[in-house]
This record gives C-alpha cells, structure tokens and sequence, in this order.
C-alpha cells in the first residue's frame, strides 16, 4: 500500500508533495484533513516534452476526490494544470484573488491553445505514424469549462475550506493578485496553522504591494527557494541597467530583443522603459509588446490598481497609461507582429514566453540571433532544459523550429528583474517566524536552493527542515 493510501486512513493532518519538489516547476501540495483533501495550486510542469507529459497527466490521486483548490498565483507554473485536473474529474472550488481569478481566465485560455497548436505541429511536422501522434493535455474549451469552478476571496477575508478549518489569502508582492495561503485547523486554543509562501516576492519591486510584513505565525510553514542561495541586485538599479542596454544596442544600430513572462515581467520591463523615457534616461524609440498573452494581462493590470504601491499609484495618477499608453505599441494581430521583421531602425521589442520555449520570441528569436548589433536582454529565470538557459549559457549555436542558429548578438543578462524573494529577503521575512515553528518544508526550488533556504531556516532557529521529494508525506 502507498504512503499516500495509508494517509487516507489517518485522521491526523498531513501534508502530500507532488510537484515542485526539488524542483521549480508544477507544483502541487495536498493537505489531507480527516475527510476532505485540499490542494495547494496546480502547476504545469515545463521542460523536456517526454519528461513534461508524464508530470502532468499522472495526478497523485484520482482528482474527483481533492475537494478543494487553493490558488497562490496565476502563473502557469502554479495554475496551468487546473483545466486538466477538471477534465479529468475535480468538482470542487477553486479559491482565488480577484486579480488571479481574472489572470487565469486569459492565461489558462492561452495555454490551451498552445497545446492545441503544438500538438498539431508535432502531429504534421514530427509523426511518421498515427501512433507518434499526441493530443493537446487540455484545449481552449476545458480552460474555458475550469473557470466556472474559480470563486473571488480578497485579501485578508477567512473563508472555510472544511469544517472546522478557515483558509486566508494575504499579500505575496510576487506578481499581480498573488498570495500566501494561511490555513487555520480546529477552533479556539486547539489550532494549527500552516502557511503557505506560493511565491514570496521581493520588497520594493516595481508596482505592486511589499509581500506582507511580519508574516502571521503559524506551526509549519512550506516555502520556496528559487533563489535562497542567491542576493539579487537591487531592484532600483534595473530601469538605470535597462536604459544602458537600449542605448549601447541603439548606438549599434542593433534591435533589443526581451524574452519575458506575460505577467508580471512585461508589464515592470514597460513601466521601466516608460519611466526612463520620462527622466530623459533614452530617447523615444518604436517599443512593441507583440504577444496576445501579454496586451491581455496588461489590461488586466489596469483594471487593478489596488494591488499598486504608492510610488506606481502615484505615477498612474499623474501620467496615466504607466504600461505606455502611446510610447509602447501592443500588438496582437499576427500580420503585424511578422512585420516587425522587415523593421530596420533600432527598436525593442518583448515578448512571450520567458524560457523562450512557445510563442512569438522564438520568431524574433530566429530573425535576429545571428546579428552582432543586436541585444538579447534577459530580464527572468531560465529554467534547465530551457532554450532560454541556453541563451544565459551562451551557447555557440541555438537550436529553433528544429535549425541550428549561431549565437552573434549579444546577451544582457539583468537578474534584479526577478519578482522571486532571494536571500536576503528570505532572512527578512522569516527570521521572526522561524524559532516558534514545529517544522517547515522546503520546495520549488533546484539544486542548491533548497539547502540554502534550509540553512536560512535552521540559523533563524527552526530545527526541523525537511526538503521533501515527489511523493514523500508527513503527519502533521
């Protein structure tokens, strides 16, 4: 019998690790109460296409019977299973912010059809027989279908996941409407409490909300690590580098070309350069966000200023449009997108997806790799396996729609981009909560990470560390 089965029998609180354990991709938690298994998100794991399929059609049990979701964030890596997971049998409720609720009905959408379209590219250009055929993990329609299971929680409001048990989302300043997760089980004097980090954000990032400071205390705590072992440059420096970049490319005659996440990243890199063109940092210069994803969610931005800091809040109240309004042009129609490539004169240009591996960067990708003018800023982690780490790499020769390229233009590498907390910000957050923990558990991080957030964790003062794999469990 699995460990898992075996749990099933308990009526002690336990915690299940499915995705993002040991590594920075697909995760997945499960709380199991006496009578009722909740999930914490419901990630797609991203890489090697074999290796990607076999993480997210393999649920760690049948999905009809997790009862309930709890979502951190919008981004795919935490949210991009959820069609899949409905199609295939969840019936419950998928907890949300208002501003992740409403990111995910345009991301889960987009990646529903970029399954459809890789499945029928693989199928007519790499299938010799219809057994070699795949289909898309989930289409357009089941994205559409998952959203009737999202339902709105603000910030800071309890809200009961099972009895006797309240979750409540507070403020993670990673990227627009992300949360931790606070659960709470049993009532009065008796309660446990377990909070969630989702992805912690970084204080003093562009545009929204520091992540909630001090933490609440709680019993246990799951955290990530993408970057415990490392200290980011400072934030305020970005938009100074930034500029520097466009304007050593523009003295070149060169094109910027930015690989960067739809949400969140397009939207700090565009109030950056909007900034700097305001300070008289650069010159005016065409500047394109070609990617449908990306024009979407910037909408979605502005329909939610309450998540701004002041010094956004303030910049919007008194220039308007801080995504560009008439300084960046959004495209979404294909024609004009491809017309970018007959483009001579020095311009900029971002796009989706940030690991370079789907999407419209691959286009512009290929057409301006080979050119020693050019720039490649890189403003986001790139994960192994990833074109985008191959470029970071700097590798000869770069491998797109199946033709080798050599690697010419240059590659800018800007790491205080990063909307994940590193270490420091790390010992900032948790240093009061770390002495007074039962036990905390260390996941979505690769490599060394893990072992760094255990050191941070063991020298605030908690003593029980555990860096859990697929599949392990603990009783609560």
């Amino acid at each position: 019998m699995s460990t898992i089965k075996k749990l099933f029998g308990s009526h002690t609180p336990s915690l299940i690790f499915h995705g993002a354990a040991q590594t920075v991709t697909g995760s997945m938690h499960l709380l199991k109460l006496e009578d009722k298994l909740i999930a914490m998100d419901c990630g797609l794991f991203q890489g090697r296409r074999h290796e990607g399929l076999g993480h997210n059609k393999n649920f760690p049990v049948p999905p009809k019977e997790i009862d309930t979701l709890l979502l951190s964030h919008a981004h795919i890596d935490h949210s991009g299973n959820i069609p899949q997971l409905v199609k295939r049998g969840f019936d419950g409720t998928v907890f949300a912010t208002p501003a992740t609720s409403d990111l995910c009905e345009v991301m889960l959408a987009d990646s529903g059809h970029i399954q459809e379209e890789d499945a029928a590219y693989w199928n007519k250009k790499r299938a010799k027989t219809k057994a070699d055929e795949i289909e898309p993990l989930y289409t357009v329609e089941d994205a559409h279908a998952a959203m009737a299971h999202f339902q709105h929680i603000p910030y800071d409001q309890p809200f009961a996941i099972a009895e006797n048990a309240t979750a409540t989302f507070i403020e993670a300043g990673h990227i627009l409407g992300s949360a931790c997760v606070l659960v709470e089980l049993g009532k009065n004097s008796d309660t446990t409490r377990i909070l969630y980090t989702g992805d912690l954000g970084r204080f003093d990032m562009p545009i929204l909300r520091d992540p909630t400071d001090p933490l609440p205390e709680v019993d246990y705590l799951i955290t990530e690590s993408t970057y415990a072992n490392r200290i980011h440059h400072n934030p305020t420096d970005m938009k100074n580098q930034l500029a520097d970049v466009v304007n050593q490319t523009v003295e070149r005659g060169g094109k910027v070309i930015i690989p960067s996440f739809s949400v969140g990243r397009t939207q700090n890199v565009a109030y950056y350069l909007v900034q700097a063109i305001h300070e008289g940092l650069i010159e005016p210069l065409p500047i394109f966000v070609d990617s449908p994803l990306s024009t979407n969610a910037t909408e979605i931005f502005k329909k939610h200023p309450e998540c701004y800091d002041t010094e956004a809040s303030d910049f919007w109240m008194e220039e308007g449009g801080i995504f560009g309004g008439k300084l960046i042009k959004y495209i979404t129609d294909v024609k004009e997108s491809k017309a970018l490539n007959f483009m001579t004169e020095p311009h900029i240009i971002i796009a989706s997806s940030g690991m370079c591996e789907a999407g419209r960067i691959l286009h512009h990708l290929k057409n301006n790799v080979t050119d020693e003018n050019n720039s490649i800023c890189v403003v986001g982690f790139m994960a192994q396996h990833t074109l985008g780490r191959r470029i970071v790499e700097r590798k000869m020769e770069l491998k797109i729609f199946g033709r080798l390229y050599p690697l010419l233009a240059r590659v800018e590498i800007l790491n205080g981009f990063s909307a994940h907390a590193d270490a420091n910000d790390f010992i900032k957050a948790f240093t009061p909560l770390a002495p007074k923990l039962k036990g905390a558990f260390v996941v979505h991080g690769e490599g060394p990470q893990p072992i760094a957030m255990q050191k941070i964790l063991n020298e605030a003062g908690c003593e029980n560390v555990y860096i859990p794999a697929q599949g392990d469990s603990f009783e609560l």
